[in-house]
């Protein structure tokens, strides 16, 4: 996962507001990256998407500005 993210945070992938996530009653701040890691990990839906790399560029999350500006369209 951290070869996919190419030095971003690996909170920039975590679904935060996920129900999954607030059903867990976890501190957002007290959790560290390999938590959030594992947490992805045993529970898929607190991973942010879509996830599309487009070249060395990766767009997370429904952000139309990002994807048109990776795709060339901006």
């Amino acid at each position: 996962m951290r070869d996919l993210l190419k030095g971003r945070a690996i909170s920039d992938i975590f679904s935060w507001r996920s129900p999954s996530f607030t059903a867990l009653g976890r501190d957002a701040g007290s959790l560290s990256d390999d938590e959030l890691i594992q947490l992805m990990l045993q529970e898929p839906r607190l991973i942010r998407r879509p996830m599309v790399r487009i070249g060395d560029e990766l767009v997370v999350g429904a952000d139309t500005k990002s994807l048109e500006s990776a795709l060339g369209r901006s």
